[in-house]
């Protein structure tokens, strides 16, 4: 079965809960959170682009090919796995899967891709991260081929939370163990950012 996956991390919001500041941005030890989730998401994806709204030029030093939304007004993260889908279906026509990485959880496992596409069931359309019994919705592997559904969900029927898209495919959940800390610990705050400083003197 082929199996060829493109990544896309998701950088195209708005980071109101950190004051507009862009979450990917912030230095994190000493890198930037999207350094960090670059470095664990790259080896895992044959292609890997960011998505953003703006000024690409403010990206230029993580070279990494950066998309826009394709769709207008910041629907939210749907826009952006659409996206993904869109760039990876022009430019890696052989890939089957969009895995999709947040721009705000540095922590994630470095076998996520293995372990999501690890004996699924040969209908799965969707494969969704869970840990500590809770699903990450944005932490998923995609089939591209739903491109065009989606995009019909995001523009036609106004669809904008990613449960009420998904909730009408075939979705596989992948439980990931949490020894130490959870690996999709995501930083959406000031609060978030001071805890995750803690993990990283305590285990990285």
């Amino acid at each position: 079965m082929n199996n060829l996956v493109g990544g896309v991390i998701l950088a195209g919001g708005l980071s109101r809960r950190m004051g507009g500041q862009e979450k990917g941005m912030v230095l994190l030890g000493n890198k930037t959170i999207l350094s960090r989730v670059i470095e664990r998401a790259k080896p895992q994806t044959e292609k890997l682009i960011l998505n953003a709204n703006g000024n690409s030029q403010r990206f230029k030093d993580y070279k990494l090919t950066v998309v826009k939304d394709s769709i207008s007004d910041y629907p939210g993260p749907l826009a952006g796995i659409l996206s993904g889908m869109e760039w990876m279906s022009k430019n890696f026509e052989n890939a089957i899967w969009l895995a999709s990485f947040p721009c705000d959880a540095p922590f994630i496992p470095t076998n996520f891709v293995e372990k999501c596409l690890y004996k699924i069931p040969s209908n799965t359309e969707i494969v969704c991260a869970k840990s500590v019994g809770r699903a990450h919705p944005v932490c998923a592997l995609w089939k591209i081929k739903l491109m065009d559904e989606l995009n019909t969900a995001i523009e036609k029927e106004g669809v904008r939370k990613i449960d009420n898209w998904t909730k009408n495919y075939n979705i596989h959940f992948v439980e990931f163990e949490t020894t130490t800390i959870d690996p999709f610990f995501n930083i959406n705050s000031p609060d978030d950012l001071k805890e995750a400083k803690t993990i990283i003197n305590n285990y990285y």
